[in-house]
């Protein structure tokens, strides 16, 4: 094992500054992802800052009607909070269908935003990965690549990105805050992850020394029925082929008002349907209307050798979550 320093932060402004006093630094929290990737030899920092001890571990209400869950709260506690799932299922459901009991209990918040590809390229310290060593290129895209993106991808990377809770966030209008050496600042979920263009290394919009603390769900789609659907190779503990999350408002005379939709396991992020919900917002959700707006989101996709499977699943997938949530009950 390589050595590593080890720092336990009593503050916010004492962990930021930790990490950013050393380029080689992480934050470690649940330790379910960055540990196992420093067994593999992909994550070798030379400093771990230890945040478990910090205050940001509590699901607050906020006075508009939103909620704020702290960066450090586990997976299972949200996901079994009764604000969340009263207000924003999409959310509870995301993260019930994201991993064991056991990871769900170790896994926080925050760690699962920062989670990394699953891509057998990136975890494989023999094959050429350009996310892990920039440059190297990419060993998917004419390897094995059944599993990868189909849009907003690069010839740098064709990597998914794994989390099932940023993709409800996303479709939520959740944001991500962020505190770091040069302050706060909060950064809507559906931005926080980037594409990979020529830069695959970096994954997110986080600054050096920055680190999460919390996510704030609001009080425009509290209460709104909301869905996540995911399609995967087994019924239980596996990484979306395709996922899709979803909130929809209705006006009185039933057309759409207000759609949120995103998709997992097409891109290298949390995918914002932006052209179907524009196309779909003032129309009534019939299912014509509804498979017009999703083929005008993905017709832009680019599917390679082996994965052009994707498309049609995610088609039927994201029709079948906005037709359940069209015929459910309005709130009140």
């Amino acid at each position: 094992m390589k050595p590593f320093a080890y720092v336990r932060a009593r503050t916010v402004e004492e962990a930021t500054a930790a990490h950013a006093g050393r380029p080689g630094a992480r934050y470690l929290a649940g330790g379910t992802n960055l540990v196992d990737l420093m067994k593999l030899g992909v994550e070798t920092p030379d400093t771990l800052v230890d945040i478990t001890r910090l205050p940001l571990d509590t699901v607050e209400e906020q006075p508009d009607g939103g909620l704020r869950a702290g960066a450090t709260v586990r997976n299972s506690d949200l996901a079994a909070h009764p604000l969340v799932r009263a207000r924003y299922p999409a959310v509870s459901r995301a993260l019930l269908s994201g991993a064991s009991a056991q990871l769900r209990n170790t896994a926080t918040t925050g760690g699962n935003l920062l989670q990394r590809t699953r891509c057998p390229y990136f975890q494989d310290l023999t094959k050429p990965c350009g996310k892990r060593a920039p440059g190297s290129g990419c060993g998917a895209r004419d390897g094995v690549h059944r599993d990868h993106a189909v849009l907003g991808h690069s010839d740098r990377c064709i990597a998914t990105h794994p989390s099932d809770l940023a993709v409800a966030l996303a479709a939520l209008d959740a944001d991500v805050e962020l505190a770091g050496p040069d302050g706060e600042r909060s950064v809507p979920a559906a931005e926080f992850h980037r594409l990979p263009g020529d830069r695959p290394e970096r994954d997110t919009v986080v600054a050096p020394g920055e680190l999460v603390t919390a996510v704030t769900l609001p009080a425009a789609t509290a209460g709104l029925p909301s869905a996540y659907r995911k399609a995967r190779d087994r019924a239980s503990y596996a990484f979306a082929l395709v996922s899709v999350a979803a909130v929809l408002d209705l006006a009185a005379d039933g057309t759409v008002r207000r759609l949120g939709l995103a998709f997992g396991g097409l891109a290298h992020r949390p995918w914002r349907a932006r052209r179907a919900e524009e196309a779909l917002r003032g129309a009534p959700p019939t299912a014509a209307h509804v498979s017009r707006a999703l083929a005008a989101e993905l017709d832009a996709a680019e599917p390679l050798r082996d994965n052009a499977y994707k498309v049609p699943l995610a088609h039927r997938l994201a029709a079948d979550v906005i037709a359940g949530l069209a015929g459910a009950p309005r709130p009140s």
